[in-house]
């Protein structure tokens, strides 16, 4: 018998052999959504705080306390291949609106369209949509546009950022601790 080097990691580093995905079960999928839906409800019913001032200051209409998701106009999930509407410059919120909730929260300085051709996110909404449709639960993925967002990249991410804190949209990495990863893991 020739002498081999014994592996003390088997299968474990083996890359062509991919892990069984977990999934979770009706039952779990609809108590994650209820977490974020009332979550999400609670910061629609409060108000922030208003700061007072001296002098009559117009109001910023890009403050992050002063967008609801869910009274903008929705478009479908496949908005990317309608005709191109509107300025390029936005903020994009993906919302399932069964519920509804806020899932994803961008932002860019190109079309949406152009955005979201090339977009990671789309593979996690893709399998929180089947995992709906597996367990026959209503799904009603939408697309909603901030078009009134600042051209300055800094302040648009700024924007996006408090947006993505604020709703906690739990497809936004930097939620994934809060809310986990049920629908798999995207760059």
């Amino acid at each position: 018998m020739e002498h081999q080097q014994l592996n003390l990691f088997p299968d474990f580093y083996d890359k062509t052999s991919k892990p069984e995905q977990l999934v979770m079960d009706s039952e779990a999928l609809q108590k994650w959504k209820n977490q974020i839906f009332r979550y999400q409800q609670k910061q629609r019913e409060s108000q922030a705080p208003q700061q007072g001032t001296l002098f009559d200051l117009a109001p910023n209409h890009c403050d992050s306390d002063a967008i609801d998701p869910f009274i903008l106009k929705l478009q479908p999930s496949q908005f990317y291949r309608m005709p191109e509407q509107g300025d390029s410059i936005c903020v994009y919120l993906v919302i399932d609106n069964a519920l509804p909730i806020l899932l994803y929260v961008g932002e860019t300085k190109r079309t949406p369209k152009q955005r979201w051709i090339s977009h990671d996110c789309q593979e996690y909404i893709i399998n929180y949509i089947e995992m709906h449709r597996r367990y026959e639960l209503p799904v009603e993925v939408a697309t909603a546009f901030w078009w009134d967002t600042p051209p300055d990249r800094k302040a648009r991410q700024k924007l996006e950022r408090e947006l993505i804190l604020k709703w906690r949209s739990p497809f936004n990495k930097e939620n994934w601790e809060l809310w986990c990863q049920p629908f798999g893991k995207f760059s």
